[in-house]
C-alpha cells in the first residue's frame, strides 16, 4: 500500500516545483544547467558533481516545457541512467517514464526492435551474449578449413571482432596494435568473423556491437528514420564522453543533426580505455565538429584536499594534448601527500599494511583504504602481506592472485613433480593440451595411477591420445621430459627455472590463443617467477603458495558487511573516492607501463595517474619500490616520470626504518 501511495502522490505533485539553483548548485553548475541550449561540452573535473549538474539539467529541461519523451540520456550503465532518472522525479515531482535513458546499447537495442526488417532482419531477433558468441566463433573456426594451431579461440576473436567494430578499423590494423602474434594468420582470421557475420543473419542474431554498428547504418540508409529521430530527441545528454568510441560518437552526431542540442559531459584529463575502442579525439575535437559550442568547465572539487589537488593539477599538466584546467577544493587544508621510496616489493607490502593496521588503531574504517596500482600483478606481494597479518581484502581487479587459472596451471606442473600421484594437477596440466578433454585425460590418469613409476608413466601413454592431438602431446612430453631430468639431476630445481621452462614450451602460446589479456597473464606468471627466486627448493614454494590459496578459501563465504580493505587497478576505481588512498608500483615500466612507453601513449598513462590520485580525500601515499628481483640478479628500478615531474613542496619524503629480512 505504502508504495501504491507514494506512486500516486508522485503522479499529482505538479511540475511546476521552484528549483532553487542558488541553494543545491555552485555558480558553475548553474550555468550548465540553465544554459538555453545548442551544442554543450561540459568538461566536468574529478569530484565537482557532474551527477548532480545532468540530473538537475534534465529537471530544468522539464520544468521549461521540454517534453520528457524529447530528451535523450545516454550513460555508460543502465543503473546510472535509472539512478539519474530517479533523482530527476523526486526534484520535479513527477513521473518522466517517457524520457530515453540508459546505455548507448540499450537505446540502440530500443530503436532496431522497431526497425530491423529494414536491414533484412525478422522481427524478435535475438541478441548473443558474451558466450553465446565466443561458441558461435568456436562453431566458424572449424568451418574455415585450415588446421593451425595458432588459431585463437573464440573469446580471443570475440575481442579482435569487437575493436574492429567499435574503432571501425580493418582486422589488419587491430591485429598491429594489439594482438600482432596473429598477424601472420590475419586472413584465417578475417574468413573466421565472415562466417560469423553471415551465420548471425541467417539466425536472426545479434551481438552487442551490432547493436551499435546496425543502428547506425539504419540511420545512414534510411533518410525518414534518421530524421525522426533527429528530430524527436530534441535534447541529448551523453553522459562519460570522453569515454566513447569513433561508432557512438558518430550515432549521437547523426540524431542530433537537426536540433542540435547535444550536452556533452566528460572530463579530457580522465580518458584511460582506449584499450577498450574508446576515442580520445571524439572530447578532444568536439568544437571542431561543432564550431558553435559553448564549452564550460567544472572545477570546484568536493572531494578532496588542497594538497592532493595542487600534485593532481601538477601532474596531469605535464600533458599537451588537453583542455587546460584547474580544481579548487572547498575543502581546508590538509596534510601533505606522501612519497615513500621502498627497498623492493616485499617492503613495500609491510610499509603499506602496517600503516593500514596504524590507521585501524586510530579508529579509521578498513572501508575508507584503498590501495591503487597500475596492473594486477603488482598486488601479489600485498595479497600475501594482508594474509599473513589478518586483515581483511577485497580485490576490485580480479580474483586473488594465486586463484587465477594461469596461475593454478602453473602449480600444477610443479605439483606433479613433487607429488606424481597428484591426479588434478594431472588432469589440469593435461586438458592444457589442444584436443584432450575430460575423457582422454581420464584415461592418460588411470595409466599414471596404476604404474609403479608414474613419471615414466606419461611418456607410454601416447597410444591413448586422439589423433587430432598427437603432435600436442609430443611438445607437453618434450616439456615434462626437462621438468623430470632438472628435478632428478639436482633434486633442488629452482622454482623460476622451471617456470620459464614451462612458458618456453608451450604455455605462452596457450594464453595468446586462448585470452584477449595474455600479455598481463604473462606479466602475473613473470612476477610469480621473481617472488618464486626467494625459495631454495620447488617443495618450499609450492607448499608456501598452496597455503596462500587455502588461506583465503572460505573468504567467498564470509560475511559481506564485513569492513575490508579495496585493492584494485586504477582503471577498476574510476568513479570511487576514498579517505585514505595508496598507490603502489610507482615505477617506470611499472606505472607508467612498458607497453604505453613503447606505444607512445605516455599522456594517457599520465591520465591514469590524475585519476589514481584524484579517489584520495584525505591521504595520499605514493609508493615505489627501488629494486626488483630479476633472473640476472637484483635490478634497480627508476622512480616513475610521473614522480619526478612533480614541483617541490607537492608532497613530503617519508624515510622508511629498514625491518629485519623476512626470510
Amino acid at each position: 500500500m505504502a508504495y501504491n501511495v507514494k506512486k500516486y502522490v508522485l503522479h499529482n505533485i505538479t511540475s511546476s516545483i521552484k528549483l532553487n539553483f542558488e541553494k543545491e548548485l555552485n555558480p558553475e553548475q548553474i550555468e550548465v544547467v540553465t544554459y538555453p541550449g545548442g551544442p554543450m561540452l561540459v568538461l566536468a573535473g574529478a569530484g565537482t558533481g557532474k551527477t548532480r549538474t545532468v540530473t538537475y539539467r534534465v529537471a530544468h529541461l522539464i520544468n521549461s516545457g521540454v517534453n520528457p519523451q524529447n530528451i535523450l540520456l545516454l550513460t555508460f550503465t543502465n543503473k546510472a541512467a535509472r539512478e539519474m532518472m530517479r533523482r530527476v522525479e523526486l526534484l520535479i515531482g513527477r513521473n518522466i517514464q517517457e524520457l530515453s535513458g540508459g546505455t548507448f546499447h540499450h537505446i540502440g537495442n530500443m530503436v532496431l526492435r522497431k526497425h530491423c526488417q529494414l536491414l533484412g532482419y525478422n522481427q524478435g531477433f535475438s541478441i548473443l551474449d558474451r558466450e553465446d558468441s565466443k561458441e558461435l566463433l568456436e562453431i566458424c573456426i572449424s568451418e574455415i578449413g585450415k588446421k593451425n594451431k595458432l588459431i585463437p579461440k573464440g573469446s580471443v576473436l570475440a575481442d579482435i571482432n569487437s575493436l574492429v567494430k567499435n574503432t571501425e578499423k580493418t582486422v589488419e590494423e587491430v591485429l598491429l596494435f594489439r594482438f600482432p602474434h596473429f598477424l601472420n594468420i590475419a586472413e584465417e582470421i578475417i574468413n573466421a568473423l565472415l562466417i560469423y557475420e553471415t551465420k548471425k543473419k541467417k539466425l536472426n542474431l545479434m551481438d552487442f556491437d551490432d547493436l551499435l554498428t546496425n543502428w547506425k547504418i539504419l540511420l545512414i540508409e534510411n533518410e525518414n528514420i534518421r530524421e525522426f529521430y533527429s528530430k524527436k530527441f530534441k535534447h541529448i545528454l551523453v553522459d562519460e564522453y570522453q569515454d566513447t568510441n569513433k561508432l557512438q560518437a558518430e550515432i549521437v552526431d547523426i540524431i542530433s543533426s537537426i536540433n542540435r542540442n547535444i550536452m556533452a559531459v566528460g572530463d579530457d584529463a580522465q580518458s584511460i580505455y582506449s584499450f577498450r575502442g574508446a576515442n580520445f579525439e571524439n572530447i578532444l575535437k568536439f568544437k571542431e565538429r561543432y564550431p558553435d559550442a559553448k564549452i564550460f568547465n567544472l572545477t570546484i572539487n568536493y572531494r578532496s584536499t588542497p594538497e592532493i589537488l595542487y600534485l593532481a593539477n601538477n601532474s596531469i599538466s605535464n600533458n599537451i594534448r588537453q583542455f587546460q584546467k584547474k580544481l579548487r577544493s572547498v575543502k581546508n587544508t590538509g596534510s601533505l601527500p606522501c612519497l615513500v621510496p621502498l627497498k623492493d616489493a616485499y617492503e613495500q607490502a609491510d610499509f603499506v599494511t602496517q600503516r593500514i593496521l596504524d590507521f585501524v588503531s586510530d579508529g579509521i574504517s578498513l572501508n575508507d583504504i584503498a590501495v591503487l596500482y597500475r596492473s594486477h600483478f603488482q598486488s601479489m606481494e600485498l595479497q600475501l602481506e594482508l594474509q599473513r597479518r589478518n586483515i581483511p581484502f577485497e580485490i576490485r581487479s580480479g580474483l586473488k592472485f594465486f586463484e587465477q587459472a594461469h596461475i593454478k596451471d602453473i602449480l600444477s606442473f610443479l605439483r606433479v613433480l613433487l607429488n606424481p600421484y597428484d591426479e588434478l594437477s594431472w588432469k589440469r596440466t593435461l586438458k592444457l593440451i589442444p584436443g584432450i578433454g575430460n575423457i582422454t585425460a581420464s584415461k592418460i590418469w588411470d595409466n599414471i595411477r596404476i604404474s609403479g613409476n608414474p613419471l615414466e608413466a606419461i611418456f607410454e601413454s601416447t597410444e591413448i591420445v586422439p589423433k587430432k592431438a598427437t603432435e600436442n602431446i609430443g611438445h607437453f612430453l618434450e616439456l615434462m621430459k626437462i621438468l623430470i631430468r632438472d628435478y632428478n639431476t639436482e633434486n633442488m630445481i629452482k622454482p623460476s627455472s622451471a617456470i620459464e621452462n614451462i612458458m618456453i614450451y608451450g604455455y605462452e602460446e596457450y594464453l595468446y590463443r586462448h585470452y584477449p589479456n595474455a600479455e598481463e597473464r604473462i606479466e602475473d606468471i613473470n612476477q610469480m617467477a621473481r617472488f618464486s627466486m626467494r625459495y631454495k627448493t620447488l617443495e618450499a614454494f609450492t607448499s608456501d603458495m598452496s597455503l596462500q590459496s587455502a588461506s583465503g578459501a572460505d573468504e567467498q563465504n564470509a560475511d559481506e558487511s564485513r569492513e575490508c580493505v579495496i585493492l584494485s587497478t586504477v582503471h577498476q576505481a574510476k568513479g570511487l573516492e576514498w579517505n585514505t588512498v595508496f598507490i603502489i608500483g610507482l615505477n617506470d615500466g611499472r606505472f607508467p607501463s612498458v607497453r604505453a612507453l613503447k606505444t607512445d601513449d605516455e599522456e594517457e598513462e599520465r591520465r591514469l595517474f590524475y585519476v589514481a590520485v584524484t579517489r584520495a580525500k584525505e591521504e595520499l601515499y605514493l609508493c615505489y619500490p627501488e629494486s626488483s628481483q630479476e633472473w640476472q640478479g637484483i635490478g634497480f628500478m627508476r622512480s616513475s616520470r610521473f614522480i619526478r615531474e612533480l614541483p617541490e613542496g607537492a608532497y613530503e619524503e617519508i624515510k622508511v626504518e629498514r625491518p629485519n629480512e623476512i626470510y
